[in-house]
């Protein structure tokens, strides 16, 4: 069960094009997804490199993504990173619906460089996210190293997913992006239909 996120709004169109936004006095956020796309992007949070990381999940994952974020960044990065990912959490759980018909499982390992990341995801609707990826510095950019864990476990909470994601480096730019590469790809993997899979992939017979 996903995590409730308050006053939300949520639509999806007959095309598969889901599309939340959520506002509060801390952040407002909209996010247009479609997960069958072909990895467009247009993602401005007001933080470059958070930009940068979720540009490339998109394009990586093959999802066509716009997403649109203001928020407090005269207190910190924390309101807007941590509600993006919830937002967009959501916006994956709307996509999937009830799950039937897909893999459900992914995993992906994306190197950069000298950095590897391995990503494992489980789209069950158990949110869980274990994640390691040990940063060398306190920022890249306008990003804080420590909320790119905080995002990935937001995200994993509202998106009804279990999420392993494990990383090694010694440069953090290449550390994360590696790491969100992985991400992408194993929810790509998940999110595609199984051509076999009649309803969902689970004994029990339902998801969530």
């Amino acid at each position: 069960m996903t995590a409730p996120l308050g006053s939300i709004d949520v639509a999806r169109s007959a095309d598969g094009l889901v599309t939340v936004s959520r506002e509060t006095r801390e952040t407002r956020v909209s996010v247009r997804l479609l997960v069958a796309g072909a990895g467009q992007a247009d993602v401005r949070t007001g933080i470059g490199f958070y930009d940068h990381l979720l540009t490339s999940f998109a394009h990586h994952g093959l999802f066509d993504l716009t997403l649109r974020a203001e928020g407090d960044l005269e207190v910190d990065e924390h309101h807007s990173v941590e509600d993006v990912a919830l937002v967009l959490g959501a916006a994956f759980a709307e996509a999937l619906g009830g799950r039937a018909g897909i893999n459900r499982f992914g995993e992906a390992a994306v190197p950069m460089d000298e950095s590897l990341a391995t990503a494992v995801v489980d789209l069950g609707g158990r949110p869980y996210a274990v994640i390691d990826l040990p940063f060398r510095g306190e920022r890249v950019g306008q990003l804080p190293t420590q909320l790119v864990e905080h995002a990935l476990e937001s995200f994993a909470r509202t998106a009804g997913a279990t999420v392993h994601l494990r990383g090694a480096g010694r440069n953090d730019h290449h550390l994360a992006e590696a790491a969100f590469k992985a991400l992408a790809r194993a929810m790509r993997a998940a999110c595609e239909p199984d051509p076999r899979r009649t309803g969902v992939a689970s004994t029990k017979g339902s998801l969530g």
